[in-house]
């Protein structure tokens, strides 16, 4: 399809579609052929929407009630779920994720919707006690306006998890999509118009991260910042903010172990261990992407993972497969090259290259692969790779099994695979990270389970409860009562 043939989707800012004329193209990942034109948006861009967004916070939606905060959440829920099919659609183009999972996706943002909706009625300050002549009591106010810089791993989903908060509790927000996946990101800002939500309270501006993303976490209208990506951008972001003096929310991603214990339920854990390194091809943050497992059962647990691996259905996303390509060729080559390097001195057990075929010719195809005898000193044991590898590591004591999880600079997630419930609770509180997955593992659980990482992974929570409480700062009030007399 030529350039021109190619649908263009502007920024939205103020209510508008801001016209540019400078574009990105979107490719879809499972034939590398662009299907559409974003707008690549600049400081200029940038600097209008804070603006739009504090105007909007100014003159109306600081003066809108909790309850109808929560009435129009609850609209854009309704949106997003009667838009499902097609949210699904424009997120497997996007991502190349397997239309199934981009269905769930649509699921979880409408969910987020509703439960902020529900929650931010709920929301108050609390009375400190004093002496009898004095009343003190704080309140939870917004912000102001928030910018939201989100990855493209899961869009629409993200661009749920960090709005859907940050609207409830009053903040007007600038979201800056990844170039690779922006089009859910600006058809939400559409249904939320839809749905009553004000003009310039949701500002959308698309483009790469160096211009548009950096332009956000430098502007010195942001009241807070929320950013999803790499540690190294992360950083950037960080430093940024803190020139203006500005909270931040950092999600940096993980390498999250499962540690696997004899005594294991086989049934219920290969599956799931399966699914949380292969799904959306193991481009997620929490991704269980390392296997901490006793010798005892070593053997038998890997033969049974390969066996899974090999049976995958691998394609476009679009077909549903088991799973899609990754992203981008960027994203391809970084993960062969960690698979070209691994392959020296580990054991591929199975996969470990680029499926073969006329079919995954022009995609960013990558086989699902288990690495056997990873050890500590392999850089696919420290580094997040985000694709389809699991690396496996074998151990003998529960000592040596929390220390080769701890030994990355991550702490996002872990799951652990045990009968004993008090070996569950003594690992659980050993474990540096900010979820534990017990005879399960749900990436980044459920939308009510408050999410965050411990050392390098990140700093604040997302999710829960304690989300709705990131997003508002605390005001202590104090009053001297008088006797009128």
């Amino acid at each position: 399809m030529s350039h021109a043939c190619l649908p263009e989707h502007a920024a939205v800012i103020a209510g508008k579609r801001v016209p540019t004329e400078r574009w990105i193209d979107v490719l879809d990942p499972s034939d590398a052929r662009p299907f559409a034109r974003v707008a690549r948006c600049g400081t200029g861009e940038v600097r209008s929407a804070v603006e739009a967004a504090r105007q909007a916070y100014e003159t109306v939606w600081r003066f809108v009630t909790p309850v109808e905060r929560s009435r129009i959440c609850r609209r854009i829920a309704d949106a997003l779920r009667g838009e499902r099919a097609e949210l699904a659609r424009l997120e497997t183009l996007d991502t190349g994720k397997p239309i199934g999972q981009a269905l769930t996706d649509a699921d979880v943002a409408a969910r987020y919707f509703d439960f902020y909706a529900n929650a931010v009625e709920s929301l108050g300050g609390e009375t400190i006690q004093q002496r009898p002549d004095r009343l003190a009591f704080t309140l939870r106010e917004p912000y102001g306006v928030c910018g939201h810089i989100i990855p493209w791993n899961y869009p629409l989903q993200i661009a749920a998890r960090t709005l859907a908060p940050a609207l409830a509790a009053g903040n007007c927000c600038v979201l800056k999509p990844a170039e690779d996946a922006p089009l859910t990101s600006l058809r939400l800002a559409a249904l939320a118009e839809e749905a009553g939500l004000p003009a310039g309270v949701l500002n959308v501006v698309p483009g790469y991260g160096e211009e548009a993303g950096a332009a956000l976490a430098a502007d010195p209208g942001v009241d807070r910042i929320a950013f999803t990506g790499s540690r190294e951008v992360g950083e950037a972001v960080m430093t940024a903010a803190a020139r203006n003096i500005v909270p931040v929310t950092l999600e940096l991603g993980g390498k999250s172990p499962h540690v696997v214990l004899p005594d294991y339920d086989a049934a219920r854990a290969v599956p799931q261990i399966v699914e949380a390194i292969t799904e959306h091809a193991g481009q997620n943050c929490s991704a269980g992407s390392r296997l901490i497992v006793h010798r005892s059962v070593h053997d038998e647990l890997v033969s049974a993972l390969a066996e899974r691996f090999r049976a995958l259905r691998i394609g476009p996303g679009i077909d549903d497969p088991d799973m899609g390509p990754l992203i981008s060729a960027k994203q391809r080559a970084r993960v062969l090259a960690h698979l070209a390097e691994a392959r020296r001195d580990t054991e591929v057990v199975v996969g470990g290259g680029v499926p073969g075929g006329a079919a995954y010719a022009d995609g960013f195809y990558v086989e699902p692969t288990i690495l056997a005898r990873v050890t500590p000193r392999h850089r696919v044991f420290n580094e997040e790779i985000f694709g389809p590898v699991l690396c496996v590591t074998a151990f003998d004591t529960l000592d040596e099994a929390v220390a080769l999880a701890e030994h990355t600079t991550y702490g996002l997630a872990a799951g652990v695979w045990t009968s004993d419930v008090t070996t569950a609770h003594w690992l659980a509180g050993r474990l540096r990270v900010g979820q534990v997955f017990v005879n399960d593992y749900s990436a980044a659980g459920g939308v009510e389970l408050p999410f965050g990482g411990y050392r390098r992974s990140g700093i604040g929570v997302e999710k829960g409860l304690e989300a709705l409480r990131e997003y508002t700062r605390c005001k202590t009030v104090a009053i001297h009562a008088r006797n009128p007399a």
